[in-house]
């Protein structure tokens, strides 16, 4: 989630100290490359409320159902993640969680509980939810008032047990930080993987209007950003790589799309844009072996069969949970044999 004024800070912060474009990354983060003033930066965002914990800063992972509370979903979850975003920065134990570990909020229609996340829940109805571990259901039934005391729970046991381990799924026995939280139903279901943003014009339960708008490849160009921020409504940045701009009326958000279409945002749900994404890939990152964003650009008119996520090494950063992802070789891409 952001505020229009939050995002034309980062923008700010892009264009005078980076590289001007912002990344959207898989985890719903925004991300900006070749800082020349790292301090000038942090300074900006603390100021935006960017950064309210520098302790907690990297381990407020948390991704959420974007749309929640304004259309479909059968919990809102909005408040839930204010309030464990807030129970995370006032556990010190929990500075101590690795970088990776994600936190999953699902309001019941399955957008992000097939993302896998380390510990989440996903709604069965407005006060009772799933516990999740590694994107699988668990069995335990929370009501939604001890959700976010649960979670905490789960993310010290893992803190206390992981050893080496980044993510639940490394564990021997992930079933380990479950405590004293008994199952009550049977365990083991899955959720398929998301891999498509909501786009186009989303009508509210409230009768107003979210606009959803994808970035190709990610990469945001500062103009783009500061055209988004001047709409002044709630957004939130999705793990799709896409943009929701809340709450607007109908004369707003027709205006909006006639800006923001022309500047090759994504609008149209049969766009083939929605079907590729790729790494950051060279000049940006020294592990890859090509500019692997260029290459997905040239691949946008190929036919093709699912999703295909191009990446520049074998760590295959960024990978959605399904699809193709093609690795970049001296010898142009080749499969992953393995998904990661």
């Amino acid at each position: 989630m952001i505020t229009a004024a939050q995002l034309e800070v980062v923008t700010r912060a892009a264009s005078d100290f980076g590289s001007s474009a912002i990344e959207l990354t898989s985890r719903g983060n925004l991300q900006i490359r070749a800082l020349r003033d790292t301090g000038s930066v942090a300074g900006l965002l603390c100021e935006a409320g960017l950064l309210p914990s520098i302790t907690h800063e990297r381990v407020r992972n948390i991704v959420a159902s974007p749309l929640s509370g304004r259309h479909g979903g059968r919990c809102d979850v909005r408040g839930l993640v204010v309030a464990l975003d807030s129970a995370l920065q006032r556990d010190p134990e929990l500075s101590q969680l690795p970088g990776r570990f994600l936190f999953g909020l699902d309001d019941g229609r399955g957008d992000i509980s097939g993302l896998g996340t380390d510990a989440g829940i996903h709604a069965i109805d407005e006060s009772t939810a799933a516990l999740l571990l590694a994107g699988h259901d668990t069995g335990v039934r929370l009501n939604v008032s001890e959700v976010v005391a649960s979670l905490v729970a789960v993310a010290r046991r893992f803190t206390q047990l992981r050893g080496k381990s980044w993510r639940v799924a490394e564990l021997d026995d992930p079933l380990m930080v479950l405590g004293g939280l008994t199952p009550a139903a049977s365990a083991g279901r899955t959720w398929p993987p998301s891999t498509r943003p909501p786009v186009g014009w989303i009508a509210q339960t409230d009768g107003r209007v979210t606009l959803g708008a994808a970035v190709p490849l990610g990469v945001l160009d500062a103009q783009s950003a500061r055209y988004l921020a001047a709409v002044d409504v709630p957004m939130a940045i999705t793990p799709w790589r896409s943009v929701l701009l809340f709450d607007l009326d109908e004369g707003t958000a027709d205006a909006a799309l006639r800006v923001l279409a022309p500047r090759g945002l994504v609008f149209d749900d049969n766009s083939p844009w929605l079907s590729l994404s790729a790494c950051t890939g060279s000049p940006g990152c020294e592990r890859s072996a090509a500019d692997v964003r260029a290459d997905a650009a040239a691949a946008v008119t190929e036919a093709a069969t699912g999703h295909r996520h191009f990446v520049g090494c074998e760590r295959a950063c960024g990978s959605p949970g399904n699809g193709q992802v093609l690795v970049a070789t001296p010898d142009g891409y080749r499969p992953r044999s393995t998904h990661p």
